[in-house]
């Protein structure tokens, strides 16, 4: 090919990498890879993380539930599990700060961006500035990425948009997000989080007396978060309790909040002895705690029990081992037909003489015709207590979704109520610590319900802890009125979601 006389010099090199344009007076430089070496398909890890975000936001699917299949399809090996794994989380986690620096470098709305392009966008941003992914390699990558899934032309623009982003490190970039915002915006491009979140958060800290850790919170929601065990008790030959020291083994380390329970930080579960056939399985240590705390006061043989929201059946497994024990009996009821055939599944390895399960409307349990010594009301939230676990939700929910569930929790209280035996307790428990799902709907409830009683919900928990767990609940800022009779738990203190436990008594009539 004959070189055009005007360009001062070959566009190659002799090792085929293109030369730049270069500006002003600074000389032109060659790319770092020619183009037959430039990524054209997708890294297996990279992809990985792409269908789970793709997923995330084209399906309302959790990133907890489709990562995991992703990476058992690519065959990724640990390392490479553990960088898909590090790459989606922390996309998720940030998406929002992200999507605020993505708008700094281009011409048109981020609501203009296609969905997939916006997702591949957004992990490259979080390899640039929060992995320790080489700037080159995680440019190419990305655009590697984005030709093979999306197209070639989409590849250009992500190209241009990540050598922008890459121009400054992440706090230059808070710097400047920052400059004229308000505290609270401050702390919500900081930290990744909705401003209302941020506010909501706030105001229920404040309420248990912990106004000044606002920050530690939300530093907590962002940390990668820690795999719960459970082993169940009660089954055939200590089966839970084998399983748990298997895995104590294998390097899980038993909780020092309460028994049962370890915190593995190993891998993949499923190569421990004991999740298949489920005497050992995933479940956050505060929904093992509140658990065990309803189960705690003296069973009377013959009882009851009620898990009115039991899917996806994790308390659900627990509550019914427990029973097993005491040779009582548990309903787990579950509205959604899908989500009652995976509680059935979660029951399976227990006596099923101890349980059974109803597909229905929890507010519509009095068709049933029992009443109930226990209630559990795994209340549906906004599961603002689990961004650790699911970062996805602090970006899909919205305040409108707040007004809907309140409305629902209360109902279910009413229906939870009027099917209470006298003398009967009702656990009341949400993975939220939002003030309007917590506090105020237990007021509520007691003044339109006189016939309940707010019992010390920190009783029963201090009598299921360890020595630690019960310095926990005593130490540190005792609120007065309700929120005094009530448990929160915390991310930052307890290690746990932000599980709220409140304990109600029906009255004799």
């Amino acid at each position: 090919m004959t070189e055009n006389p005007n360009r001062s010099g070959p566009r190659r090199n002799d090792r085929g990498r293109q030369r730049s344009r270069g500006g002003g007076n600074q000389p032109r430089q060659y790319s770092k890879a020619a183009p037959s070496q430039r990524a054209r398909r997708a890294d297996p890890a990279r992809l990985a993380a792409f269908r789970t975000v793709t997923a995330v936001s084209r399906d309302d699917a959790y990133a907890n539930l489709v990562l995991p299949e992703q990476i058992r399809r690519a065959k990724l090996d640990k390392r490479d599990a553990g960088f898909a794994t590090e790459l989606t989380y922390g996309t998720l986690r940030a998406a929002g700060t992200y999507d605020r620096i993505i708008g700094q470098c281009i011409d048109r709305k981020i609501a203009d961006l296609d969905a997939p392009v916006l997702d591949a966008l957004r992990l490259g941003v979080h390899q640039l500035l929060a992995m320790r992914t080489d700037d080159h390699a995680a440019v190419n990558e990305t655009v590697g990425l984005v030709r093979d899934q999306i197209g070639a032309g989409p590849g250009g623009f992500v190209n241009a948009v990540l050598r922008k982003v890459a121009e400054k490190p992440l706090e230059a970039w808070i710097e400047e997000l920052t400059a004229d915002a308000d505290p609270t915006e401050t702390l919500a491009i900081r930290h990744a989080h909705p401003a209302w979140v941020v506010r909501a958060l706030r105001q229920s800290l404040k309420l248990h007396g912990r106004g000044d850790d606002l920050e530690s919170l939300l530093e907590a929601d962002n940390a990668a978060p820690e795999v719960h065990l459970v082993g169940l008790p009660g089954l055939g030959e200590e089966a839970g309790q084998a399983a748990l020291s298997s895995a104590v083994e294998a390097g899980a380390v038993p909780s020092e909040l309460i028994e049962g329970a370890a915190v593995y930080r190993g891998g993949d579960i499923g190569r421990l002895a004991g999740v298949r056939d489920g005497a050992l399985r995933v479940q956050d240590i505060g929904s093992q705690w509140v658990a065990q705390a309803l189960a705690e006061p003296a069973v009377q043989m013959g009882e009851r029990w009620l898990d009115l929201c039991a899917g996806p059946g994790g308390k659900a497994a627990l509550l019914a081992a427990l029973a097993a024990q005491y040779e009582v009996t548990l309903l787990a009821n579950e509205p959604a037909p899908h989500r009652a055939e995976l509680v059935s599944k979660a029951l399976a390895a227990v006596d099923e003489s101890a349980w059974g399960v109803r597909t229905g409307d929890g507010r519509t349990i009095a068709e049933t015709g029992h009443p109930f010594d226990r209630i559990l009301i795994d209340a549906p939230c906004t599961g603002l207590g689990a961004l650790r676990r699911r970062p996805e939700s602090r970006w899909r929910r919205q305040p409108k979704h707040l007004a809907e569930l309140t409305v629902l929790q209360s109902e279910l209280l009413d229906a939870a109520a009027d099917v209470l035996e006298p003398e009967g307790l009702l656990a009341y428990v949400t993975c939220s610590p939002h003030h309007a799902e917590t506090v105020l709907q237990i007021e509520d409830v007691l003044k339109r319900r006189p016939e309940l009683t707010l019992l010390d919900a920190a009783e029963p928990m201090r009598e299921v802890a360890l020595p630690a767990g019960r310095s926990l609940l005593t130490e540190g800022p005792q609120p007065e009125g309700t929120a005094g009779k009530t448990v929160q738990l915390w991310p930052h203190i307890h290690g746990t979601d932000a599980m709220f436990f409140a304990l109600l008594q029906k009255q004799p009539e």
